[in-house]
Parts: structure tokens; C-alpha cells; sequence
């Protein structure tokens, strides 16, 4: 039977009196807080997984706190890990004000695709965060309940959001609000960058000889190696042999030799000396090599100061002879303390027909001088691998910047010793001299320190000592 035409079950106008009601009782009750929507950066196309979020708008919004006598939930928990808050908070807004003042712009966001950052903008949506201020936390929307009271008037007034103390895991948060952005600055998956403040160009020079080795033939590369093999030359009458180091290569699953560079070109050779290849756990490897006994070649690069700021290996620029064949260097780069310097300078080719030692020229590292001053949460990107990440803080005496979500913005996972590290907001550029991915603060990395501590208590090494079975 159909309802009486004459009692209404809610006229627009009444529905309208509540409504406004209710919006002013949360105007006079209620707290502001600020709404954070999430949007997904990134998903996984088969299983629509969310690789990555981000929360970078904010809305204020009055809310009616439903919890009188403290956070609801489990609270403090005690686990294995460590300490655990499951705090949760119950708050009422208007249905109407999020319709008009929120949903406008979430719809702006929403293109309809699966490529979104918006799945939804008409509600309240789960995995959204919310700020409370008089607590001054951060809670995740768990669920959120649109029909309580229900349909009163005909009509629903309200949305009730059943939140969860938000726990971190990688996002990005970038409201432009402090108070709410440095909520996580110390947690996360946090990385170290050792940045370059001052680079300083290396400096050579390079020792003539005759009687030298002028090139190495690599007869057979062997195969079966495990280990760097030792390349030892015979001795030369001037008691100045050459020295050789093996370079390793692996293909189809077999290790040999890939090449021989020599360190020191020796001196004092009249007859083609004899080299033996050993160690490494190969067999098979043989090399000889040609001398040069007339002219003069270089036969060793000495290294006056390693300089400073060198991620990858520069280039070694030697002076040409009268008339001959130019030498040729390789620069090998390596730490020393902190820094990254030129350690040593290989020979690649000894050149010939030198009268005097010639010049050596060791290119200038990426950054001779880094400038500026990283800010919190900006983006900072590099200058080769185009790699993106986020500021957590930035150390202006020792240089060391710490960065989250690593690869944000790009393909490319990490960035590039050597390359730039430039601030895209704060203009910030200093070399990479190093980069330690390790996680930095994730609480559930103390689960060997908690397994050391057990064993102490309890000895297996004698028996089980819950009985054996």
C-alpha cells in the first residue's frame, strides 16, 4: 500500500533545518581539524597493489569528537618489536560541508581513469588521514559510517569516521603545514647521502724509462676464477719490474681474465720477459707482451694529491712527445677516510718517443664547490640518474643529507656516485660521495638484538630446554 501523500516523511525544508543544525552544533562543539586525502602515486597494473601514496592537500574542517573519556582501541601494546600505539578516535563532520568545501576539489583530481591519484571524491574515503590537534597526531581513516543516525527526516546529515593512529610506511607528506609534515620527519625508510662541500682536482706526474714493456697480449683468459689472480713479470736487469693487475669478467656463467693492465711499465729490459699468471682459482690464462729498448715511454704514474670529490673515474689528459706515441692513463678511485680521491693512475699505454716527462692533467671532479642549503620534505633530484627523492635533513657542517622515498618521480631506484644532488626547491647542488640505502629507523629492525638477548636467557646449546620429543 502506498504511503499517506498527506504526512511527509521529511520535507526539503525541514531536512534543511536539521542539516543547518547540525552544522552550526559543529561549529560550537567541535574541533577543527584538517582533512589529508590520499593519492596514489603509484599502482601495480595486475593487482591494482599501491606501490606508493602521497598527501599533499589539506582541509580544514569542524569535527565532533565522539570519544569523552580518552582515545578508544587497544592502546599501548607491548609486543616483540617494541612499544605499539593503537590508539583510535571516533569524529562526526558534516556531510554537507564535505560535499561543498572538499568533494569540489577531490573531483578536480579525479579524471575518471585508473591512472587517478583520486579513486573517489564524493565522501570520505578509507586510508585518508585525518590531523587532530589537541592531540596533535596523525589518524588513518579505518571506515567510514554514513548512515548513523539513520535517515532521520529522510535524509542522512552526517559522516562518522572510525579512525586509527596512522603508522608510517613511506609516504609522502607534503601539506605545506609543519606541525602535520614533521609528524614523521625522523621515521621511515631513511637513506644516507655523504655529499661533497668542497672538490679539489687531483695532481700526477709521470716517471720516464726505457727497457720498458710496451703492450701485453692476452694469449688465453683461462677460465674457472674465483678471485683476482696475481700477474707476475721476471725481473729486469735494473731490478725495476713491471707490475699488472687482472681484470675479471664473467660470461655464460664462466670467470676469466678480461684484461691485463699494468700499474708499472718496469724499466730496464733488453729481452721480452716471462709472465706468470696465478691464484684466483682459474686455469689456463697465458700472456706475453713486447718491449720497448730504444726510446723513452712512461713508465709509471705518480699520484702528488689524490684531490677530492671524485665519485667516478675522471679523465687522465698526458702530454704529448716530440714525436712519437701519447701515453695513455686510467685513473683508478677509491676512499680515503670519507672522501673519494684518486688512488692510483694505471698504465694503459706507455706511449713512445718522450725526451722529458710529459704533463699529466687529471680532470676537475663533478663539483668543485656545492652550494646552498636543502629544505625539509623538498625534492631533490640527480643530475645524471635523474633519481628523486625526499629531504628528512640536512646537515651543513658534516654534509650529510638523509632522504626518503628513493626513486619517487623516475625509473631509476638510486642515484649515481659522482653525479649532483640538486634541491628542485631550494636550488641546493653537491656532489654524491658516497650513499648507504640501508633502513635507518624502521622499528622492527631490532628483532636480532631481541634474538641475542633471548639466547642469553635461554641456552639451546646444551639441550632443548623445553624437553625434546
Amino acid at each position: 500500500m502506498a504511503l499517506n501523500p498527506f504526512f511527509l516523511q521529511g520535507t526539503s525544508s525541514e531536512q534543511r533545518l536539521a542539516q543547518d543544525l547540525i552544522n552550526e552544533h559543529l561549529k560550537i562543539y567541535g574541533v577543527e581539524v584538517t582533512y589529508i586525502p590520499r593519492k596514489y602515486v603509484n599502482k601495480k597494473s595486475i593487482i591494482e597493489e599501491v606501490q606508493s601514496s602521497k598527501f599533499d592537500d589539506n582541509f580544514a574542517i569542524e569535527a565532533y569528537v565522539n570519544n569523552y573519556d580518552g582515545y578508544g582501541g587497544a592502546g599501548d601494546v607491548l609486543t616483540k618489536f617494541g612499544m605499539s600505539l593503537k590508539d583510535e578516535v571516533i569524529l562526526t563532520i558534516s556531510k554537507e560541508r564535505f560535499e561543498d568545501f572538499i568533494s569540489p576539489f577531490l573531483a578536480a583530481a579525479d579524471d575518471g581513469t585508473d591512472a587517478s591519484e583520486i579513486i573517489l571524491s564524493t565522501r570520505p574515503r578509507e586510508g585518508d588521514l585525518v590531523y587532530f590537534p589537541l592531540g596533535q597526531r596523525l589518524f588513518e581513516v579505518k571506515f567510514v559510517e554514513h548512515e548513523n543516525p539513520f535517515y532521520q527526516l529522510g535524509k542522512n546529515y552526517v559522516y562518522e569516521l572510525k579512525c586509527e593512529l596512522f603508522e608510517y610506511e613511506d609516504e609522502v607528506i607534503d601539506t605545506s603545514i609543519n606541525a602535520i609534515d614533521t609528524q614523521v620527519q625522523d621515521e621511515g625508510y631513511i637513506s644516507t647521502l655523504r655529499l661533497v662541500g668542497l672538490g679539489r682536482t687531483a695532481t700526477a706526474t709521470a716517471a720516464l724509462g726505457q727497457g720498458y714493456v710496451r703492450e701485453i697480449f692476452l694469449n688465453n683468459d683461462g677460465s674457472g676464477f674465483t678471485s683476482t689472480p696475481t700477474i707476475t713479470f721476471e725481473n729486469s736487469p735494473a731490478d725495476n719490474p713491471a707490475r699488472a693487475i687482472g681484470i675479471l669478467t664473467t660470461r655464460a656463467n664462466v670467470t676469466s681474465i678480461e684484461k691485463i693492465i699494468m700499474t708499472s711499465a718496469g724499466a730496464g729490459y733488453n729481452t721480452v720477459p716471462k709472465i706468470t699468471i696465478s691464484g684466483g682459482g682459474g686455469t689456463g690464462a697465458a700472456a706475453t707482451c713486447s718491449i720497448e729498448t730504444v726510446y723513452n715511454g712512461v713508465i709509471r704514474f705518480n699520484v702528488i694529491d689524490g684531490g677530492v670529490g671524485y665519485g667516478t673515474e675522471p679523465t687522465v689528459t698526458v702530454g704529448q712527445p716530440g714525436a712519437g706515441t701519447t701515453a695513455v692513463g686510467i685513473a683508478s678511485v677509491g676512499y680515503a677516510g670519507v672522501d673519494q680521491v684518486v688512488k692510483s693512475i694505471y698504465v694503459s699505454n706507455p706511449g713512445i718517443g718522450y725526451a722529458s716527462a710529459p704533463t699529466v692533467t687529471i680532470a676537475d671532479p663533478p663539483s668543485m664547490a656545492g652550494i646552498g642549503t636543502f629544505s625539509f620534505n623538498e625534492v631533490i633530484e640527480g643530475s645524471r640518474s635523474f633519481a628523486q627523492a625526499r629531504v628528512k635533513s640536512w646537515d651543513q657542517d658534516t654534509k650529510i643529507l638523509l632522504i626518503s622515498n628513493v626513486g619517487i618521480g623516475s625509473t631509476v631506484s638510486g642515484f649515481f656516485v659522482g653525479e649532483n644532488i640538486i634541491g628542485k626547491t631550494s636550488g641546493a647542488s653537491y656532489a654524491l660521495a658516497s650513499h648507504n640505502y640501508e633502513d635507518a629507523n624502521d622499528k622492527y629492525n631490532d628483532a636480532s638484538a631481541f634474538e641475542i638477548n633471548a639466547d642469553d636467557i635461554l641456552d639451546f646449546t646444551e639441550s632443548n630446554p623445553f624437553g625434546t620429543y
